[in-house]
């Protein structure tokens, strides 16, 4: 393990205390950021890949959240809009996520000094530092950060004191294949494959109306599109359901009279009765080697039992989970977990394995902490590939981190947070989410 001085700030020159720091994403995580560092007055900049803000959540913005507002406004974002007369949605009813961008996330975007400082349609292809690969050592942390981006077509370089990294995953799914690898095949079936939580009674409606849609993975992203094709599936004839695991039962999604986040308790009840009456065809024990084409259709070539086995339908839906994309951040010096691929200190307080959403503890900038001074990855892609993270956990993170960055090393280390209870999370790393995926937020 790499040792790291956690009470060490950035050594800056006159020239990086000039610049701003770089916010990657415009989601939650990222305009939260922003609104921390907007109140203690230090310059920054978001940089959002979409041609919006919160362009992740917008294409899962039907499917509603199993938190509830009071759950899901970070503090400081929470001051400023309360400043200019916003009022909070009612705390207890849980909104959707286009709720969540329209009612909060944009009027956030809007406020000054933020809207100034929003690039959207800047997709982020590297981080580094000026003049150095990730191999120099000399002088590293007085050198400023360079982000390479690529904004209306092209390929721009510019200039940050600090980097926080607020992603997320959601463009990053796990494979189908029980590997770990990339599908092969993919590209044959390319056209019949659909990313987790499509709008199935809406906008994608179409796609899956009177064919065969099989579901694959066993999280909670998995189970809403199935509860939506059952509903689908009574409206229009010939629309078939198939659920897909790896495992040799379903993993349960969270159905405890515990859990305090009351949508997603029952979430698992409705998808067990859907299967006894037959409404959605379980294959379990099913793990993916390949797929082909078969006209209009998909084949997936797996073993089942021991044996080889040949799944068909129409139309696949990657539920699998998600996982980080750290291609960006390779001249950037990394220390993650081997497991779980989350910041080292972090991971042991997430693992899936032991704890739920609601039992992970606070954090903040010292878990977060890596071998270079002043980059910090943040939300859900601090997560790795652990499936418990709460909108709520992800605010604690970036006022800590903020803080730290401001020099107010008491703010930065005391760090506390309340969470939901969520009862004990079951999880398989490499083909499920199943305690608080994207849309459990």
């Amino acid at each position: 393990m790499t040792l790291i001085d956690l009470t060490a700030r950035p050594v800056e020159d006159t020239r990086s205390s000039t610049l701003p720091v770089a916010i990657i994403g415009a989601g939650p995580i990222g305009l939260a950021t922003a609104a921390h560092l907007a109140e203690r007055g230090i310059d920054f900049v978001v940089l959002e890949s979409g041609d919006a803000i919160a362009d992740s959540i917008r294409q899962w913005g039907h499917t509603r959240l199993f938190s509830p507002w009071k759950h899901l406004v970070d503090p400081a974002s929470r001051r400023l809009l309360e400043a200019v007369g916003w009022v909070v949605p009612d705390p207890e009813r849980a909104p959707s996520g286009a709720e969540l961008v329209d009612e909060y996330l944009v009027p956030l975007s809007r406020l000054e000094p933020i809207a100034s400082r929003i690039r959207t349609g800047a997709e982020v292809l590297a981080v580094s530092r000026e003049g150095m690969d990730r191999t120099r050592t000399s002088n590293r942390s007085a050198t400023p950060f360079v982000i390479r981006l690529r904004s209306s077509g092209a390929i721009e370089e510019f200039s940050a004191r600090a980097v926080i990294d607020a992603s997320g995953t959601y463009g990053s799914p796990n494979p189908l294949g029980s590997n770990g690898l990339g599908l092969l095949g993919l590209d044959e079936i390319a056209e019949q494959v659909q990313p987790a939580l499509p709008d199935v009674l809406g906008r994608d409606r179409k796609t899956f109306a009177g064919r065969h849609t099989t579901v694959v993975g066993a999280g909670h992203s998995a189970a809403n599109t199935l509860l939506g094709l059952v509903q689908l599936a009574r409206e229009v004839p010939g629309t078939r359901v198939t659920w897909l695991i790896r495992n040799a039962q379903a993993a349960r999604v969270s159905s405890s009279a515990d859990d305090e986040l009351a949508d997603r308790a029952k979430l698992g009840g409705r998808v067990d009765a859907a299967v006894r009456r037959g409404d959605i065809q379980l294959t379990d024990g099913f793990e993916i080697l390949r797929a082909r084409r078969t006209g209009d259709g998909v084949e997936l070539v797996g073993q089942r039992g021991g044996e080889i086995a040949v799944h068909a339908t129409d139309i696949v839906v990657n539920a699998t989970g998600f996982r980080p994309d750290l291609g960006i951040l390779r001249e950037i010096r990394l220390d993650l977990d081997d497991i779980v691929e989350a910041p080292r200190r972090l991971a042991p307080l997430i693992d899936p394995n032991v704890h739920s959403c609601g039992t992970v503890e606070p954090h903040g900038f010292a878990e977060l902490t890596h071998p270079e001074p002043g980059f910090f990855i943040v939300g859900m892609k601090s997560y790795g590939r652990a499936p418990t993270f709460l909108l709520a956990t992800g605010y604690e993170q970036v006022r800590s981190v903020t803080a730290w960055l401001a020099g107010d090393l008491a703010a930065a280390s005391t760090v506390d947070l309340v969470l939901p209870a969520t009862g004990v999370c079951s999880t398989d790393l490499g083909g499920s989410s199943n305690c608080c995926s994207s849309a459990g937020c």
